[in-house]
């Protein structure tokens, strides 16, 4: 028998239109972030850890669309000074987690998963723990984060872990680890060339 998480899954693969729509011209005119009584996808937050418990938040996070470069300077630049370079090499929920972890940073970033798109924004919702909080410290299976302070600002939840290249093993992935990063200043070091790693 089937229960009511498999039905609203199958109910998320294929989304009324209608009701999406507008659910986006609802949430357009709202903050970037937004604390939420409930998850929306139901479903997606308790496969990621979400319970209906004191200590846990959601939030939904609205992340601009684009090729994320930075502004373009309106006063007079040399060009070499403009630095309209890639602002970041992460993945949009990533952003999205940093971002409610600002705006709630008693926190900790558990998980999060994708909510709604238009033409402009993305949507997330984010699922945050309150690590001191009594309940939390009593749970066997979330005291964990106690000790993972800050765990979205060093690239430790999932959608971080994806943008680092550290989902899979082995053959393939040689050059991830311990970080693309590393990687670069050692065949630096070998190289043994002067200035900027960048060059190479």
């Amino acid at each position: 028998m089937k229960g009511a998480y498999h039905y609203i899954r199958e109910a998320w693969k294929k989304p009324d239109t209608e009701l999406l729509r507008s659910r986006v011209i609802e949430w357009r005119r709202e903050a970037s972030v937004v604390k939420l009584e409930r998850p929306t996808r139901l479903d997606r937050a308790r496969s990621l850890g979400y319970k209906a418990k004191q200590g846990f938040l959601v939030a939904r996070v609205k992340l601009k669309r684009g090729g994320r470069q930075r502004e373009l300077f309106k006063a007079g630049r040399k060009p070499r000074k403009m630095r309209r370079m890639k602002i970041v090499s992460r993945n949009y929920q990533s952003i999205a987690e940093g971002r409610a972890n600002n705006k709630f940073h008693n926190f900790e970033v558990l998980n999060s998963y994708w909510v709604a798109k238009d033409g402009m924004y993305y949507w997330y919702e984010v699922i945050l723990i309150d690590p001191h909080h009594p309940v939390i410290r009593a749970d066997k299976n979330l005291k964990w984060i106690l000790n993972m302070k800050g765990r979205v600002y060093r690239g430790l939840t999932s959608s971080s872990r994806k943008s680092r290249g550290l989902r899979g093993k082995g053959k393939g992935y040689e050059k991830s680890r311990p970080s693309k990063k590393s990687n670069l200043l050692r065949k630096w070091h070998k190289s043994g060339k002067k200035g900027s790693y960048r060059s190479i």
